[in-house]
């Protein structure tokens, strides 16, 4: 997905792109932002109920599940961070395509 939204943005950049296709792919990227927010918000809501869980019950695997909830919860954080950026720099590109054709 990295790789394909960077293609995507340096496509436009060099080029002038038609505004309906730019429109598409940005409502494309916005529907997988949304996805990894939902996804995200989900991890962290585990990740927090297993950290309030560890106070309350001694159990050296719920210890084991929770690092490896924060462990994933870290990458699905900067994953997140990464396709809010590129869609905001899409809807930049659309503005100045868009000023360019009036």
């Amino acid at each position: 997905m990295k790789k394909m939204i960077d293609n995507y943005i340096v496509q436009c950049e060099n080029k002038k792109v038609d505004l309906d296709d730019l429109l598409n792919h940005i409502r494309f990227f916005q529907h997988e932002r949304l996805v990894h927010l939902l996804v995200t918000i989900l991890v962290a809501l585990i990740t927090l109920t297993l950290l309030i869980t560890t106070f309350f019950i001694d159990n050296i695997l719920l210890v084991v599940l929770l690092v490896i909830f924060i462990l994933l919860l870290f990458p699905y954080l900067v994953h997140y961070y990464f396709l809010e950026n590129r869609v905001q720099e899409l809807y930049r590109i659309y503005d100045k395509q868009k000023d360019k054709v009036k």
